[in-house]
């Protein structure tokens, strides 16, 4: 299993984490007895880093999680949970909820311990109202072992954020086809600079990159004809040294064992491979189905729809052609904001920089989630 040590903090992780959140699921809960079979696996592979949340699983995640790891001696893994900041209104929640996690993880301390979800503004209210100062004071009485948070959010607020203080590491969404949004490849250097190490979630996009269009994949097929999809994704996330841990979202025994494949006797991408992957993000960004930048200047629309929301869905699904996603995401836009509600007035398209013909696509767009069903 490949290591990575991390220097600020002296301790060894396995570069695949096991994140918690895509636990296997039996009847809307988490399937017991497969979940901690993928656990034991990963763990006797050498897999030492546990991620979970409060939310997890509605919930359930933290308590078994902390019951699995609870059969194996406590300094041989590394266990990260995070604060539900969105739950925390006042400093006594903070350490009410605190308390409570680690209850739930039967547990006296948390190796990783980060502030959840941070965008600029939940970050400045953490600050203002103390909680920051108050897991500082949690780490220096050993409850926390080391102190981060995980990030969703532009480039100038994660710059804000990773330079108010010395964090002990951060966590990022990174994958090959993200490395311009949210934190984005920027992020990856500026915390390289800084002397932050990264964790990384979303390496495989939620799925996305695991199973790709096979026009795309030819020369993926090509230098490794026995290597998974996902398994590209995975290596070019583990070739930037800063990065310390992967997480993985493993909901089934297979995603299992091809990680453990990909990870044992781990090699970074060549230079070959590295444009591989960049000329199949190349790709993959040309199959959308139109140029909409995702730039608001169309809204708001007069009859309520929601232009550039569903024509984010409508590219991903011209990109991936994941038609159970596409329409997943399609079933979590409100009826009243989809394009069948298009008047045809025809404001939107005076107003759009890149000149697209916004009537003309919410038409295509809507007779193709249609034909999803």
């Amino acid at each position: 299993m490949e290591k990575r040590f991390i220097e600020n903090l002296g301790v060894s992780t396995s570069l695949l984490g096991f994140g918690c959140m895509r636990l296997p699921q039996k009847d809307g809960k988490i399937d017991e007895v497969r979940a901690e079979a993928c656990i034991d696996k990963a763990y006797a592979a050498g897999v030492n880093y546990f991620d979970t949340a409060f939310p997890y699983h509605n919930g359930e995640s933290e308590p078994f999680v902390g019951k699995v790891l609870d059969k194996y001696p406590r300094d041989s893994y590394f266990l990260a949970t995070k604060l539900p900041c969105w739950n925390v209104h006042e400093l006594e929640d903070a350490k009410k909820i605190f308390q409570n996690q680690l209850d739930r993880l039967h547990k006296t301390y948390v190796d990783f311990f980060l502030l959840h979800a941070l965008d600029r503004n939940r970050f400045h209210q953490m600050r203002d109202l103390g909680v920051i100062e108050y897991l500082k004071e949690e780490q220096a009485n050993g409850r926390i072992k080391f102190l981060g948070f995980s990030f969703h959010d532009g480039f100038d607020a994660f710059k804000e954020i990773i330079e108010y203080r010395k964090w002990d590491f951060c966590q990022i969404q990174f994958n090959y086809m993200d490395t311009e949004e949210q934190a984005g490849i920027k992020g990856v250097q500026l915390a390289e600079s800084l002397g932050v190490p990264l964790v990384i979630m979303e390496p495989i996009k939620g799925g996305s990159l695991a199973v790709l269009p096979e026009d795309v994949t030819t020369e993926f097929k090509r230098l490794g004809p026995d290597a998974s999809v996902a398994s590209w994704a995975l290596r070019f996330v583990g070739s930037f040294d800063n990065i310390k841990v992967i997480l993985s979202g493993m909901s089934e025994e297979s995603q299992v064992d091809d990680n453990l494949k990909t990870f044992n006797n781990f090699k970074k991408l060549s230079e070959e491979e590295m444009k591989a992957v960049k000329d199949t993000a190349d790709a993959l960004r040309r199959r959308v189905f139109n140029g909409c930048t995702g730039c608001r200047y169309c809204m708001p629309c007069p009859n309520g729809v929601d232009i550039p929301r569903n024509f984010r869905i409508w590219n991903t699904y011209g990109m991936y052609q994941n038609a159970g996603h596409a329409k997943w995401e399609w079933s979590t836009v409100q009826d009243e904001q989809k394009a069948k509600n298009c008047v045809q007035c025809g404001l939107c398209e005076t107003q759009c920089p890149q000149h697209l013909n916004i009537r003309d696509d919410l038409t295509r767009l809507q007779d193709m989630m249609d034909s999803l069903k």
